[in-house]
């Protein structure tokens, strides 16, 4: 129940993240509209934090923290830089998302196969099959990307 519960939650968020970055004024710098993203963030993981604190507080945590954590935030900036150009060039909120979507989900599938031992089945193989198909038919669309 607790995975569904998660998923729904980033469905949620993820709506809300492309809306919102669709809707950001054109004529703000994207740098300082980001920072204060980050901000904003910041504050929120700070309101969260005494409901996920774990043995050992603040600083106990601080010290579980390793590299990942800075590559993870260098991949946000990356992700949301690029949606955000992506929406200021014209880039449609309905074909966007799923055009980067779908390409990612192919390209980490062998990641997961080569480096996580996740296997890859004939179901597997077809949903990779409908997804090129896909890809091909929002690229084929009349409106611009």
């Amino acid at each position: 129940m607790l995975f569904y519960l998660a998923i729904g939650l980033t469905i949620i968020a993820n709506i809300a993240y492309h809306l919102f970055l669709k809707i950001t004024p054109q004529n703000s710098n994207p740098v300082v509209a980001l920072a204060t993203t980050y901000l904003t963030a910041m504050t929120a993981c700070i309101l969260l934090f005494p409901f996920f604190s774990q043995e050992g507080g603040l600083m106990e945590s601080l010290r579980k923290v390793n590299w990942t954590s800075i590559a993870l935030g260098l991949s946000i900036v990356g992700l949301e830089m690029g949606f955000l150009i992506a929406y200021r060039a014209g880039g449609n909120i309905s074909v966007a998302p799923v055009i980067s979507n779908t390409a990612v989900a192919l390209l980490i599938i062998p990641i997961g196969v080569l480096f996580f031992s996740e296997a890859l089945t004939a179901k597997k193989v077809l949903g990779i099959a409908l997804c090129l198909v896909g890809l091909y038919f929002i690229n084929q669309a009349d409106t611009p990307v």
